[in-house]
């Protein structure tokens, strides 16, 4: 799709929506592209590719860090959870 149709698209269908229309609207296109499903078939990136993405999303924290705090966190969220529905 060229710019100037993604600009027709918005201005006459998107722009017209409510802003939480819109907004969905958004979070579903960026779950579709980033689910992979816009790729075409059969083509997978390799692990290799994806080398260094994980420090810029973690903002310096170590992985192994970020994945024991956030079982961390998810645990005492689920025994909260589960003492306040008994």
């Amino acid at each position: 799709m060229s710019t100037a149709v993604a600009d027709r698209v918005y201005e006459e269908t998107i722009r017209a929506l409510p802003a939480p229309e819109q907004l969905r609207l958004a979070e579903r296109i960026v779950r579709y592209l980033s689910s992979g499903a816009s790729q075409k078939p059969g083509i997978r990136k390799s692990w290799s590719e994806m080398r260094g993405i994980a420090p810029s999303l973690l903002g310096g924290e170590d992985a192994q860090q970020w994945v024991s705090r956030s079982r961390s966190e998810s645990d005492s969220c689920r025994e909260v959870t589960s003492r306040g529905t008994e």
